[in-house]
């Protein structure tokens, strides 16, 4: 069954591990070591994988799909929430079980005991983006056999998305200390990348034939400032690393190759509002094959909640009144503009009152998509120490009842869709007319699909204008024009 918050904790590559001896500490190793690949977590966490990966595979390590035909395997963890830890335990856990030696990296191994106290037998434990630790871990317990003439890595590296869209990470840490949350404890303060590294990744990844980038970061807004907005050479001319100017850059890039740009994790900064006359002219695109290309009209904002007390509590931004007039003002500039956010239910000291009130806040704000999540105490963050805890009970009433707001939210902005047409992204042909595809509006994994009829000549990757025939809840139906 969905739900209105059809957020995941991840995008998950674990492959389905087969049964297989207990261990295989004893085993020869091949000719070429076999690495199995755990990836939990956020997509941030993806990326970092995929950056072990490349280095892993460029020298001359393979990867196996099961953990019993590795001779070795990573688990990447994800640490953010208790349910998370959970997760990536048994995941650590079932690769013990299953191969025997096993690595694991990510957000949990920023707290090594939480790891080796319940699994001992793990080789080695590095905290999140210790890229080199862990391909040294590999190395001492999988010695290289590198070849130059077979070990061959893609110009863009290794990706576990599929190939027509990937994660862009800008930079790492966040400076914010919301109480709710403990990853500036896991991954530090904000630490951007050079616009320079940034766009040549990107342009990359457009060449090798991805058509949606999807920019990520803990706070994306925020970017370049740890940096002062230091400036970078790129094609002749110098770019900043400040928010407007590496989305006007990425825009650009997208323009020349036919593809989008998504952004994802922005804090509603003054600033960003500069930044929405740089976006898609989504029905121009519908009009003009050649105007597909571009940054989305799309924003992924962390609102997390409506009440100002509990937004100071949280240690977040208290001024949702402002935050609802530049909503409909950048509605105004671009009228196809789509909101995603994430709220807490349930956080400590929340009353009645409180969570009336941002029912009334999200009825006002008409968000496209939404997650909502309840609130759950987390080892280490400070609002485990906030008084008048919610319980759980409350807590679920409380989701329940945001979940029926926002499905008529959805239901009512998805059938104001029916007659016109969308620009969509391909994701999934059979061959056969049906066809998985993915509207502008739309991030892979945690937002609706649009559901194709009579799209025979459509393949992965394609960007096509489609005409939306229905819709329900959370996801349309349509026939490409």
């Amino acid at each position: 069954m969905k739900t209105a918050a059809k957020t995941k904790s991840a995008p998950t590559s674990k492959a389905s591990p087969k049964s297989a001896p207990a261990n295989n500490a004893g085993r020869e190793v091949k000719q070429s070591p076999k690495v199995g690949m755990v990836s939990l977590g956020c997509p941030k966490a993806l990326v970092d994988s995929e950056r072990i990966m490349t280095t892993l595979r460029s020298e001359g390590y393979e990867f196996s799909p099961t953990h019993a035909d590795a001779d070795v395997v990573i688990v990447n963890t994800c640490g953010f929430l208790d349910s998370a830890k959970e997760e990536s335990l048994a995941a650590i856990g079932d690769a013990l079980k299953e191969n025997g030696k096993v690595i694991v990296t990510g957000c949990m191994g920023a707290n090594p005991d939480d790891i080796t106290k319940v699994h001992s037998k793990v080789l080695a434990v590095t905290g999140p983006h210790q890229y080199e630790e862990v391909v040294s871990a590999v190395h001492k317990a999988v010695p290289p056999k590198h070849d130059p003439f077979i070990d061959l890595v893609p110009a863009q590296g290794l990706k576990l998305t599929p190939r027509h869209y990937a994660y862009l990470k800008i930079s790492e840490g966040c400076n914010h200390r919301c109480t709710f949350c403990i990853i500036p404890s896991m991954r530090g303060d904000l630490v951007s990348r050079p616009a320079l590294h940034v766009l040549f990744e990107a342009e990359k990844l457009l060449k090798a034939g991805v058509k949606e980038l999807l920019v990520i970061s803990q706070d994306t807004s925020a970017y370049g400032t740890d940096i002062k907005y230091a400036e970078s050479p790129w094609k002749s001319r110098r770019v900043k690393a400040k928010f407007h100017d590496l989305v006007d850059e990425l825009g650009k890039l997208a323009r020349e190759n036919a593809a989008w740009v998504r952004l994802h994790y922005v804090y509603p900064y003054p600033h960003v509002d500069d930044s929405i006359d740089l976006m898609l002219d989504h029905m121009a695109a519908t009009k003009d094959a050649n105007a597909v290309g571009g940054v989305l009209p799309y924003l992924d904002i962390p609102f997390q909640h409506a009440s100002p007390t509990v937004l100071r509590a949280m240690k977040r931004p208290a001024n949702q009144e402002k935050v609802l007039e530049r909503i409909k003002s950048w509605r105004v500039k671009n009228p196809d503009m789509i909101i995603r956010s994430t709220f807490i239910v349930g956080f400590p000291g929340e009353t009645e009152a409180d969570f009336q009130m941002l029912l009334d806040w999200l009825r006002e704000a008409q968000l496209d998509r939404v997650g909502c999540f309840k609130y759950e105490p987390v080892k280490g963050a400070k609002a485990n120490d906030l008084p008048d805890a919610v319980p759980e009970d409350v807590k679920q009433d409380r989701w329940n009842r945001f979940m029926e707001v926002q499905q008529e939210i959805s239901a009512a902005r998805l059938q104001a869709k029916v007659g016109r047409t969308i620009m969509c992204i391909v994701d999934d042909a059979d061959g056969e007319g049906g066809a998985d595809a993915r509207s502008y509006a739309d991030a892979p994994e945690i937002d609706g699909k649009v559901y194709l009829r009579n799209a025979k000549n459509v393949q992965q990757g394609d960007i096509i204008p489609v005409m939306i025939e229905d819709a329900d809840e959370y996801d349309l139906y349509g026939v490409p024009v």
